[in-house]
């Protein structure tokens, strides 16, 4: 490395070699004394007693009971500086937790869905004010409903406009989930087991029936919006969706454990999901179909819940987005993309329900960009990230954020059913626990 006193050195043994060369009346020529050089280390940027805390606290919700296992990684300047896994990823022989154990990420596909859809708008195949009937003609007829009559029957009207891919990707162009709600178009979601699709055109189909639970554009609700993305990217590409996936994005990253199923040879690693029953205290595995992620039992892909990953894969999808789009030399989206992934979309007076984990109420100060919750307001939300952070979580407790002013990634991984059992605030938590690992 070439540094100062190198080229100190240098200087001084070329005029020597000029003084060598010259005739004897020359002067001599006196060589000044080389200075040291003082080099003043970066202040830390890390207090290892907050890392020890953060850890601890993790770690505690094993023993407490509230998890049956957890790995949790914070980065920080581009460093891992927390990496920790703690009890176990199975029940049945209680095998631990380990650094390539995969989890179900349910929602936390969405912003995978949605940088699969930014790769295609930047290369022109739509932009935001499309209609979404520029590549699914089926919702033509999409109607919005305003009421229930005395039967209980939706009362509809007709939209006002066709969604646009913006409203499409924000959750606000109306569709419904069936997560919650008691409407007749969640309802409809629920009793039609419409993301129990076998297929993604036939999910398509059935959507196209479902009522918009608003006119488009002017609210916000956690929607089935992200499926559609997915058909809408098999559309485009004429690729199946897990196709595109693997081979324009997962591939490119190094992402090896990220699909809609688990193969055969990796089931071992896969985590069991647990929950609360009314017949055993405290959680228990649930083995059923739907949780297996076995090709056999895999329906449609689901942009919106369907995927599962590992702690190094979404690591390294949460790095890119970090880097502007970019990771190890391979660039996925352009900065300008990112940036507009992460600019708020919501109408005037429109405010978040949920956190990809669940209901939440505290909505102040939170805005949703393309496929991404978004931090705007920190003092309002209470939050210690800076403004321009964005997160989002899975159904099974899975939780991330990435804070680009501080340079910071949280990732989170959990495979626990909250319904029946304590509330437990992990992100919340590990937050506060996080920000306060940086030196002050």
């Amino acid at each position: 490395m070439r540094t100062i006193s190198t080229l100190l050195a240098a200087g001084a043994a070329l005029v020597l070699a000029a003084c060598a060369s010259a005739p004897v009346e020359a002067p001599a020529v006196a060589l000044a004394a080389e200075a040291p050089v003082e080099t003043i280390p970066p202040a830390p940027r890390i207090d290892e007693a907050g890392i020890a805390a953060l850890e601890a606290r993790m770690a505690r919700y094993v023993t407490d009971g509230d998890v049956r296992g957890i790995a949790t990684r914070l980065i920080v300047d581009g460093e891992v500086v927390s990496d920790l896994t703690a009890g176990i990823r199975r029940a049945s022989d209680e095998a631990p937790i380990e650094e390539d154990t995969i989890y179900r990420i349910y929602s936390m596909s969405k912003p995978i869905t949605g940088v699969a859809m930014m790769m295609l708008y930047e290369e022109g195949a739509f932009t935001l004010d499309d209609p979404i009937t520029k590549f699914v003609p089926e919702f033509a007829g999409l109607r919005v409903m305003t009421g229930v009559d005395d039967a209980g029957q939706p009362i509809l009207t007709d939209a006002d406009h066709i969604p646009t891919m913006r409203e499409v990707m924000s959750h606000t162009a109306g569709f419904a989930y069936g997560l919650s709600g008691t409407d007749p178009a969640n309802t409809a979601f629920r009793d039609q087991k419409i993301l129990e699709s076998p297929d993604l055109e036939t999910f398509i189909e059935k959507v196209a029936d479902v009522p918009l639970l608003f006119q488009p554009g002017t609210a916000w609700a956690y929607s089935a919006a992200v499926d559609v993305q997915g058909y809408v990217v098999q559309k485009i590409s004429g690729q199946s969706f897990g196709s595109f996936l693997k081979t324009r994005l997962f591939d490119p990253l190094g992402m090896k454990d990220t699909g809609f199923y688990v193969p055969e040879a990796d089931l071992d690693r896969f985590s069991d999901v647990f929950g609360y029953s009314d017949k055993v205290a405290g959680l228990v595995p649930f083995d059923v179909p739907q949780l297996a992620f076995r090709k056999e039992t895999v329906g449609m892909e689901s942009g919106g819940g369907g995927l599962v990953s590992t702690m190094d894969d979404y690591t390294r999808f949460t790095w890119m987005l970090l880097n502007d789009g970019e990771l190890d030399g391979v660039r996925i989206l352009k900065p300008e993309t990112v940036a507009l992934m992460r600019t708020n979309m919501l109408p005037p007076g429109a405010e978040l329900f949920s956190d990809g984990t669940g209901a939440n109420a505290e909505t102040a100060g939170l805005a949703f960009g393309l496929d991404l919750g978004l931090i705007e307001d920190p003092a309002a939300a209470n939050r210690p990230q800076a403004a321009g952070s964005y997160f989002w979580g899975g159904a099974a407790g899975t939780w991330f954020w990435v804070d680009p002013t501080n340079d910071l990634i949280f990732i989170g991984m959990i495979q626990r059913f909250s319904r029946g059992g304590p509330v437990v605030d992990f992100r919340g938590e590990s937050t506060e626990l996080a920000y306060g690992a940086l030196a002050k």
